[in-house]
């Protein structure tokens, strides 16, 4: 492909995402921060739950390692 070849793609392409973009709707301030919202619980209640299955986990390790005295 040709130099120019590239640049008219180029040119197209910047186009149709500029076409693209004026069709998204975006969202308002308050869907903002009620989706920020649950995100942000949604992780902590996430993390909560890996915390309490390594806790669960280190422990039952931790006590069949004394029972074979390791």
């Amino acid at each position: 492909m040709a130099v120019t070849d590239h640049i008219k793609a180029s040119k197209a392409f910047m186009e149709e995402s500029w076409v693209e973009l004026q069709k998204v709707t975006w969202p308002k301030w308050d869907e903002l921060k009620s989706a920020t919202l649950v995100v942000i619980v949604f992780v902590i209640a996430i993390s909560a739950i890996i915390w309490g299955m390594d806790a669960v986990v280190r422990t039952l390790v931790a006590f069949i390692m004394r029972i074979f005295g390791a």
